[in-house]
This record gives structure tokens, C-alpha cells and sequence, in this order.
């Protein structure tokens, strides 16, 4: 693969254009390290594909700069975020649960405690936009070169490094270094490769990594073949009878589907289940206008602005996410039932735990183990969320829609009041989900230092802020108004709480040893002393509590076994 009139370097080829490729350049990025990022795709998404950024992920890009670019985006501020659910979207309403809208968000968080509180809550917006601002915020550290129309060909990990060669999908592609027309391939040197490459991953393919978990699994919803369509219904307010909402579920024995607005106004993505007999890889626009008549109990028009299959039912998790000096993350490493929006919320987490660990590495503070904790951490969490969305799944789509739902009178009547028991309590399991968001855990990874306790049980719609080793940090509100997390610093964090915390010049001194950017951040509140139930809590580059205790003693040990030595 060595010709060196063609040769590029750089730290980390990133394989994938989609959030994990994207923010993995993010945080590479904003550390200063060299990123090559190719997709064949000829940019970002077109299709909305997912349409739910969980409060964590929100979080992340909190932490970025750029969540409020993001709520920004899709529905308009004042636009509900409701999920509701009907017979047919012209038919009997069935069931709703009510949620902020973007506008609302901002505010009710700073009023919010338990479960849910946080520095950002969830927003409904489609993949679509979140990517094309990844994009930017990618592009604008200069050592990210992000290639769109370019596709990683082959490669081969040499031990020391990973030759590959890039291909232009289009030789005309323009590239910052490269003519626009002449050269379709070249050669790359980087130290890591990363197969951010989505379900059909080469990456994933080329290691020979295979599948654990479970597939084909057959619901009469969210189980099997479904079809998408993209599409334009103006005038779909003008006939649609109820409040409205963000998502729009129909449950009738003809055609069971969802679909979410894009853009508030007129475009929506809805996916409509496929019967066993039926072939839709080979359905027109026709279909999907029947189809789409079908959910929504009568007919308008429609404007079909693309359309395709896709299967739901997957639970699969990689055996491995890492050989040698190459990684997978994202749907290459995790395949989702989009059930609770966890597949593109865990894929942002891969990329976020992946990228400080891989800037260490480069950067030679890392030890040996540190790396290596990468899928240690993180699949367990994938074989977590896989089944949540797995739960939430079976919860919706084994229920069965009857045609009694759509007849009047009694029988009917009564069928509708059983469905709305189902939906209500249903439709709380798998939005209301502070749990999942906030709830994964690193424990068991060698770099978390535990103290003896134990962390609240793991639910899905319950979450129990802790400062226990291995989560989350608790969060509050500053009196200055400021989030507790962004007081925290880009790199380690060591926060001194209360008004007499203990001396921690040891945690400095050994952070400098090490190597590490570590910046003791100091709280004299009592009730963040009381909440962390510690003076003293390290808090990781990914925002992970990576330790707790009440004095400097150990601060040596701690910080070495933390950062993977």
C-alpha cells in the first residue's frame, strides 16, 4: 500500500461520515489531533433517519458548544414534542403523552430535580440537521480533513501503524489536497483506524468480527420489513382532527406506522409496517401514497420526497470493537430496533468515550490499558441499550391491533379504553426514559477506582443521581446559574466540594507526573459536598465519575489507574 507520491498521514482514519464519525472528529479535533474522515455517501443526510437527541447526548454537545445550535433546529421552538397515538390519524385518539416544547425545555430544566435533573433535556429534531452541524463543527479544527465522496477501500493494521488506501467514489470529488480530477486513490498512513461505517461496516467485516445477540424477530410492529417515506403533506393540519403532536402513531388492524415531523409545518417521516406476502422493495410512489392513506384514514396529497425498506428487530451487539490498532463504534459495533431512539444516542456515547482515550494514546499519556478499556466500557452498555430497545419493542409492537378498534359502539368503545390502558403505560416505558439516559455505567472497567458502595438499581424510567465510581456526575445548578458541568474542565476534573474541602496539591503533582491536564475545580456548597457524599470526586475527560473519596492520599494510584496504567 507504501507509494509515497501518494502518501497521506495522519493520526486517526475515520471510516463514516454519519453523528459517531462526526463527533469522534469533534473530540479529536478540539485536542489537536490529525483526523481523515471519508464517506461515500456525497454528504450528510438527506433521508431525517433518527429523530430523537436524548438529554445525555444533548449533554455531550452541551459540553461542545453547540447544544443550542442544535435545539435551534427542527420543530419550531413553540411546536409541540407530544407522542400521540390513534387508530388512524383521522380516527379516535387513543393515547398521548404531553412534553415540552424546544422553548419550554430551556426553561422548565433549571426547575427540575430526581430523575431528570440535568443541564439539558431531550429535543426532537431529525438526523438531518444534527449532522449538518456536526459537519461544521467538524470542519472547523484544522487538523480535520472530512472527505464526503470518499470511501476507505482496504486496509491493514502494520502494528505500529495502519496503511490504507481511500478511493474517490467520484473522481471529480474536490478534496482540500488533492487536484479535482487525476487522482482516485490514496494511499494513508495513520496510527488508529476507526470503522464509524455503519450496519453493512467493511471495517467490521475485514476483522472478521462477528455478531452476538438476536435478529428476525417478527412483530406485527417493529419487527420485520418496514417502509419509509420521506415526504410533503401540506395539507395535512388542514384535515387532521386532533392537538398536535411530534410523533404520530396509528394502530389499526390495516396498517400499523409512526411517523415524526421534521420540520413542524409540512414534512414528516413516516414508516409503515410491511405484511408477510408483501413485497415492498418493489413499491413506487404509488404505494407509498396508498400506504400513507392507509395510516392516515383518508386521502391527500403528498409529496414523496424518497422512499425504501429497512428492517427492524435487530438487538446485535459486536463480539469485539477492537483489534489492534483498529476500532469500530456506531451501527458498525451496535445494531437497534429504533425503539426509545437509543441507536444513534449510544453511537454519540461510543465517539465520546472512544476519542479522549485515542488523543491520549497519541499524545503519550496513556497507559497500556487504557485503550483496551474502550470495549470494555462500552459494550456492555451496547448489550444494555440493545435490550431496552428490545423491551420497548415487544411492548408496542406484540400488542395487537384489532379491528374492533375502529367499530362503533360498545364493543369498539371498549376495545379503545383497553388500547389506551396499553398505549398510556406503554408510551411512558419507552419515552419517559431518564433512566437509560442517564443510568449507564462503567463498572467493572479497570480504569474506575470503586470506594465499596453500590449504585442504585438500573431502570428504565427512574434514575438515581450518584456520585458513585463509574456514572455520571450529579448534577446541579449553580447559584450563579451556571450548570455544575460547565464549570468542568475539557480534560480531568478533580472537584473539591464544600466549604473545607481537603489539601489537593498531591492530585496536582501527580497529574503533571503523569502527564495529564487535570484542573482541580472548587465548589464550597454544602449541598454539592452533601450530593457527591464526598469532598473529593474525579470526574474523567467523557464526564464520568472515575473516582471519589475524602482526601488526596491516594491521588498517585488513583490517577494512574484511571488513565490506564
Amino acid at each position: 500500500m507504501d507509494d509515497p507520491l501518494r502518501l497521506l498521514t495522519t493520526d486517526v482514519l475515520i471510516a463514516g461520515g454519519g453523528p459517531c464519525g462526526l463527533v469522534l472528529a469533534i473530540e479529536l479535533g478540539r485536542r489537536g489531533i490529525r483526523t481523515l474522515l471519508v464517506d461515500p455517501k456525497p454528504g450528510t443526510a438527506f433521508n431525517p433517519q433518527a429523530n430523537a437527541t436524548q438529554a445525555r447526548t444533548m449533554e455531550h454537545f452541551r459540553r461542545l458548544g453547540f447544544a443550542d445550535e442544535v435545539r435551534a433546529q427542527g420543530l419550531p421552538a413553540d411546536h409541540p414534542t407530544d407522542i400521540a397515538y390513534f387508530t388512524r390519524y383521522t380516527g379516535w385518539e387513543l393515547a398521548r403523552l404531553s412534553l415540552p416544547t424546544a422553548a419550554e425545555a430551556v426553561r422548565n430544566v433549571r426547575g427540575m430535580g430526581g430523575s431528570w435533573s440535568a443541564a439539558e433535556l431531550p429535543h426532537r429534531v431529525s438526523q438531518k440537521f444534527v449532522e449538518a452541524i456536526l459537519r461544521k463543527q467538524a470542519q472547523s479544527h484544522a487538523g480535520n480533513d472530512v472527505r464526503y465522496g470518499w470511501r476507505l477501500q482496504e486496509f491493514e493494521d502494520e502494528g505500529t501503524h495502519v496503511d490504507a488506501v481511500v478511493e474517490a467514489v467520484d473522481a471529480s470529488a474536490p478534496t482540500p489536497t488533492l487536484p479535482q480530477r487525476g487522482r482516485e486513490k490514496v494511499s494513508v498512513r495513520a496510527r488508529f483506524l476507526v470503522g464509524a461505517d455503519g450496519a453493512r461496516s467493511m471495517v467490521r467485516q475485514a476483522l472478521g468480527i462477528g455478531w452476538g445477540g438476536g435478529t428476525g424477530v417478527r412483530r406485527d410492529f417493529m419487527g420485520g420489513q418496514m417502509f419509509a417515506v420521506y415526504l410533503r403533506a401540506p395539507g395535512f393540519y388542514d384535515v387532521f382532527p386532533h392537538a398536535r403532536a411530534w410523533m404520530y402513531v396509528s394502530v389499526n388492524a390495516q396498517r400499523r406506522a409512526f411517523m415524526a415531523s421534521v420540520d413542524g409545518r409540512s414534512e414528516f417521516a413516516f414508516h409503515a409496517a410491511v405484511h408477510a406476502g408483501e413485497n415492498a422493495d418493489a413499491w413506487t410512489e404509488a404505494d407509498a401514497r396508498r400506504v400513507f392513506a392507509q395510516a392516515m384514514g383518508t386521502e391527500i396529497p403528498i409529496e414523496v420526497l424518497s422512499c425504501g425498506t429497512w428492517t427492524a428487530g435487530h438487538s446485535l451487539v459486536a463480539q469485539s470493537f477492537q483489534r489492534g490498532n483498529v476500532f469500530i463504534a456506531g451501527d458498525a459495533a451496535h445494531l437497534f430496533t429504533p425503539t426509545g431512539g437509543l441507536g444513534y444516542n449510544t453511537a454519540v456515547e461510543d465517539a465520546v468515550n472512544l476519542g479522549w482515550k485515542l488523543a491520549a494514546a497519541l499524545r503519550g499519556s496513556a497507559g497500556p490499558k487504557l485503550l483496551e478499556s474502550y470495549g470494555i466500557e462500552r459494550k456492555p452498555l451496547a448489550e444494555r441499550n440493545t435490550a431496552y430497545a428490545r423491551h420497548f419493542a415487544d411492548s408496542v409492537g406484540l400488542y395487537p391491533a384489532r379491528p374492533v378498534l375502529e367499530e362503533e359502539g360498545e364493543a369498539g368503545d371498549a376495545a379503545r379504553r383497553e388500547a389506551a390502558s396499553h398505549l398510556d403505560a406503554h408510551v411512558r416505558l419507552e419515552f419517559n426514559i431518564p433512566g437509560v439516559t442517564f443510568g449507564g455505567r462503567y463498572d467493572g472497567s479497570p480504569l474506575i477506582v470503586g470506594d465499596g458502595t453500590q449504585p442504585p438499581p438500573d431502570a428504565a424510567n427512574a434514575y438515581v443521581p450518584t456520585a458513585c465510581p463509574g456514572g455520571r456526575p450529579p448534577h446541579a445548578w449553580l447559584e450563579d446559574g451556571r450548570s455544575l458541568f460547565d464549570t468542568f474542565h475539557a480534560g480531568w476534573t478533580l472537584l473539591a466540594l464544600g466549604p473545607q474541602p481537603p489539601d489537593t496539591s498531591a492530585f496536582e503533582d501527580a497529574a503533571a507526573a503523569l502527564g495529564l491536564d487535570l484542573c482541580v475545580v472548587r465548589h464550597a456548597s454544602a449541598a454539592l459536598r452533601e450530593l457527591y457524599e464526598a469532598p473529593l470526586a474525579l470526574v474523567r475527560p467523557d464526564q464520568i465519575v472515575a473516582w471519589r473519596g475524602q482526601d488526596a492520599a491516594m491521588a498517585h494510584q488513583v490517577l494512574r489507574r484511571a488513565s490506564g496504567h
